[in-house]
């Protein structure tokens, strides 16, 4: 089986990446992805253009070169109290994946927004979650929200804090890029590199790397 390359969370020029949603998704393709859902930061005043851009290249992906290209959000630095309402209008908008930001160290994000994410049922994935506590992540695996190992600088250096609840409390976990540049999307190597990064096994790797984006990719397109 060739290596395949599986990433939830990426960003554009739509919000603060460098590259066109197909510019994105073309560079990745070269990278050896099999699947890449591009997630840009989006709040009340912007979730509705962005989801209406970033379709219409994920589609003319899907159609042109057969790629997995999946239409997303990254709900970001919005009131705690906000992400159940603005996850529904997402889903609302079309959006087939949510991502909330998560409270990671490298950025001031209201705390209680973690809690607010794993609570709630259209959330997908809990991006850098930082100090995640226990509670928040045993709330992870009872509502099937993944919490994220990033690649990213900063919001990386809690990883290991992450996979050693997630491991104690059976959360789900996937290992993404926040890639806002080519440079920072992912090869299977490097991929392999972050996790054992963050400590975890062989069989964690491949259960975080494999197992379950197959799992979620079924979600999303059952």
């Amino acid at each position: 089986m060739e290596p395949v390359v599986y990433d939830f969370h990426t960003h554009t020029y739509l919000s603060d990446g460098v590259l066109s949603p197909i510019e994105l998704i073309r560079f990745a393709m070269v990278r050896g992805y099999g699947a890449i859902a591009v997630t840009d930061h989006v709040s009340a005043a912007t979730m509705e253009r962005v989801l209406r851009e970033v379709r219409a290249d994920c589609k003319l992906a899907e159609e042109y070169w057969g790629v997995t290209a999946i239409c997303g959000v990254e709900l970001t630095n919005i009131p705690a109290g906000s992400v159940r309402s603005l996850a529904r209008r997402a889903r609302e908008l079309g959006a087939e994946i949510v991502v909330v930001h998560g409270e990671t160290i490298a950025e001031p994000v209201e705390p209680g927004t973690n809690l607010a994410a794993v609570s709630t049922p259209e959330v997908d994935i809990l991006a850098h979650p930082g100090l995640l506590t226990e509670k928040e992540a045993k709330l992870a695996r009872e509502n099937g929200v993944y919490l994220e190992l990033s690649s990213r600088r900063g919001h990386s250096l809690t990883n290991g804090h992450v996979a050693k609840l997630a491991a104690r409390c059976g959360a789900p976990l996937l290992i993404n890029s926040d890639a806002h540049e080519p440079a920072d999307l992912h090869t299977t190597e490097y991929l392999r590199k972050v996790a054992e990064g963050a400590g975890l096994t062989s069989d964690e790797i491949l259960q975080a790397s494999r197992e379950n984006p197959q799992v979620l990719l079924k979600k999303i397109r059952p």
